[in-house]
């Protein structure tokens, strides 16, 4: 069997090839919108099977996983940022406060498919302004939903706490990922 991996995400090419799996890295062309009125603990599912949707028909031997990561806090979802001032006030938002991370995965094969989402809070200690600007200059988080990648500097010295998995932070559920494809 095949697995195709659906993301240009060098964090989740890393988990995958650490849990062990051989993939092949496809690329699918989605425009990545929510509808107006959708729950954010589901956002991040739909997100997945949206892409998993956009992909090709695929053969019998194959399977294909996608991903999304989404950022919220106070009834918000953070992306990623368009530049440096989105970067900025989305840290500034995050500092000092528990937020919610939600990593929705899809494994879609022909005949079976599998959406499972799983969610962590991360709480920030507060963040100073030449802090984010060290942080942005240093780390250009521009590909990551709420501007920071838990496992570079900043989720480092600022994290106080955490509950739930430091892989889907990071943007994959591992443990669900792997319980999946061996299932399967």
């Amino acid at each position: 069997m095949k697995l195709l991996l659906a993301s240009q995400s060098p964090r989740r090419k890393e988990l995958l090839t650490s849990l062990g799996f051989d993939f092949n890295v496809v690329k699918i062309d989605c425009e990545e919108i929510l509808p107006e009125n959708i729950k954010i603990e589901e956002a991040a599912a739909y997100l997945s099977e949206l892409k998993a949707d956009a992909f090709r028909e695929l053969t019998d031997d194959e399977v294909l996983l996608t991903a999304d990561t989404v950022v919220a806090i106070d009834h918000q979802i953070l992306g990623k940022p368009g530049d440096e001032n989105e970067a900025r006030a989305m840290l500034k938002t995050l500092s000092g406060k528990t937020h919610q991370v939600y990593t929705g995965i899809t494994i879609k094969s022909v005949d079976k498919s599998y959406t499972e989402t799983d969610v962590a809070d991360v709480e920030f200690d507060e963040i100073t302004d030449d802090e984010i600007e060290y942080y942005i200059q240093h780390y250009k988080p521009f590909d990551k939903a709420g501007s920071y990648g838990i496992q570079e500097w900043l989720g480092m010295a600022k994290i106080r706490k955490m509950s739930g998995s430091f892989y889907t932070i990071m943007g994959l559920p591992t443990h669900l990922v792997y319980k999946i494809l061996n299932e399967i």
